[in-house]
């Protein structure tokens, strides 16, 4: 869908007339608009794979406690939503702050691990279906479901990491709710550098040391972020990079083979 049709349809889910649109940068999976309806408020409108799956993601991250925009209304093409404020990255407290949601984000458990509907990052498919233990889910979920579409290389030994789960992941971790992709251009940050809110989830009931992988991944969460989540488990150090290789996967098949060399990487961190 064109920028304008987002718009157009947002408006119309709503039930309200639109009085002006501009489209934001920095989606590579969906387009994104922010919209002035004719009531006068503002509201964001976006595409992506299954808006109303999305949508129960977010009443999920703001039901326990955590900062995310309000869900407006969603559709089989558009997901309207609460426009937060969006003032650059975080600052200071401000990344204390973040430490604090995502360790209230983790304190909400779920039955098991998974979510009740597959999900996607663009054309790669994230399995939710549960497993019996978290190395099962982690190895049949995640790290396995694309390995066939990388070079035979890469597959052989993701197998090999995989059959040696059990013995370096826990077995049944409190089955926290992760946002799924927790990097910096999914935290909004307020004026002042406080925390606005999380968006984009890509969620499911897991180890809480996921989100904490992909947060360290392109780079490192301010200072303040330890001060505020509290103290990791022991191992979590080793245990990282089995968390980062899911979405090194993702990155190669949805951006090229310019990223083998960071999956190479975490494999060899990973000893495999």
């Amino acid at each position: 869908m064109t920028a304008g049709r987002i718009a157009e349809e947002g408006a119309r889910l709503l039930g309200e007339g639109l009085a002006g649109w501009r489209a934001l940068a920095g989606g590579d999976l969906s387009r994104v608009v922010r919209a002035r309806l004719s009531s006068g408020r503002e509201a964001i409108f976006k595409t992506g794979p299954a808006p109303r799956v999305e949508a129960e993601m977010l009443r999920a991250i703001r039901a326990a406690g955590v900062p995310a925009p309000e869900v407006l209304g969603a559709s089989a093409r558009v997901l309207a939503l609460e426009a937060l404020a969006d003032a650059g990255g975080l600052r200071g407290a401000g990344w204390e702050a973040l430490g604090a949601a995502v360790r209230r984000l983790h304190g909400a458990t779920g039955a098991g691990y998974g979510w009740p509907e597959d999900y996607a990052f663009g054309a790669v498919a994230i399995r939710n279906a549960p497993c019996d233990d978290w190395p099962g889910f982690w190895a049949e979920r995640r790290l396995l479901t694309e390995a066939g579409a990388l070079p035979p290389e890469f597959s052989r030994r993701l197998e090999r990491l995989a059959r040696a789960l059990p013995e370096r992941l826990p077995a049944r971790p409190a089955p926290a709710l992760l946002h799924g992709d927790l990097w910096a251009g999914n935290v909004l940050a307020a004026p002042g550098g406080g925390l606005s809110g999380l968006i984009d989830p890509a969620s499911s009931y897991g180890h809480g040391e996921v989100d904490l992988a992909m947060l360290h991944l392109f780079g490192s969460p301010g200072t303040g972020f330890a001060a505020g989540y509290g103290a990791a488990d022991p191992g979590v150090a080793e245990r990282r990079p089995i968390y980062q290789l899911w979405p090194a996967i993702v990155h190669v098949r949805l951006f090229g083979a310019g990223y083998l060399g960071l999956l190479d990487r975490l494999l060899g961190d990973c000893g495999v």
